[in-house]
C-alpha cells in the first residue's frame, strides 16, 4: 500500500503515461494481496474493503484531481 501512495505522490508532481500505467499496476498487486489476506484470514473482510477503498480514492485523486470553483 505504501508503494501506491508513493507512486500516487510521483504522479502528481510530475504527471506521465508511465507513471499512471505504474500506478493501475501497484493497485492492482496491492488488491491481490488484500483479497489474499482476507482470504486467508490475516485480515477481516470489512479492513481489507477498507484498504482497498482508501487505495482506490488516492488513485482516482491522482490520476482526476477535483478542480475547486
Amino acid at each position: 500500500m505504501k508503494k501506491c501512495f508513493d507512486v500516487c505522490g510521483s504522479y502528481q508532481t510530475k504527471p506521465s503515461e508511465e507513471v499512471k500505467k505504474e500506478i493501475q499496476e501497484t493497485v492492482n498487486k496491492a488488491f491481490s494481496k488484500i483479497d489474499k489476506a482476507v482470504k486467508r484470514g490475516v485480515f477481516h473482510k470489512s479492513n481489507g474493503a477498507n484498504q482497498k477503498s482508501r487505495l482506490s480514492s488516492a488513485m482516482k485523486q491522482a490520476i482526476e484531481p477535483t478542480t475547486n470553483k
